[in-house]
């Protein structure tokens, strides 16, 4: 059974960091790339950050550049993102997903989500 289990969102003031974990099983991991996702409500689902399998080249979206960084942990099967200097902008319930990665579509699991929230 897939599973990916997110964790480590939370309040946090604007300009502090949080981690996200998501912890993965069911299926081989280094075989998949890895991605966070966000929906913030009346906004449609936006990716934030992949990072390849294999070389483990990474990407981000605009906004998040600079301040977040994705990493991944094989040998855990765990991919996380750090998140600075932290925006109200970026409060959104915040997924992760594992598939091809092609594009942004392209992600064929994934997992419940976790609440981030920024204040002023």
């Amino acid at each position: 059974q897939v599973q990916l289990v997110e964790s480590g969102g939370g309040s946090v003031q604007a300009g502090g960091s949080l981690r996200l974990s998501c912890v993965t099983s069911g299926f081989i991991y280094i075989a998949y790339s890895m991605g966070w996702f966000r929906h913030a409500p009346g906004k449609g689902r936006e990716g934030v950050a992949v990072i390849y399998r294999g070389a483990g080249t990474a990407y981000y979206t605009d906004s998040v550049n600079g301040r977040f960084t994705i990493s991944r942990d094989n040998a855990k099967n765990t991919v996380y993102l750090q998140m600075n200097i932290l925006k109200p902008e970026d409060t959104a319930r915040y997924y992760c997903a594992a598939g091809r990665a092609s594009d942004w579509s392209d992600f064929a699991f994934w997992g419940q989500g976790n609440q981030v929230t920024v204040s002023t």
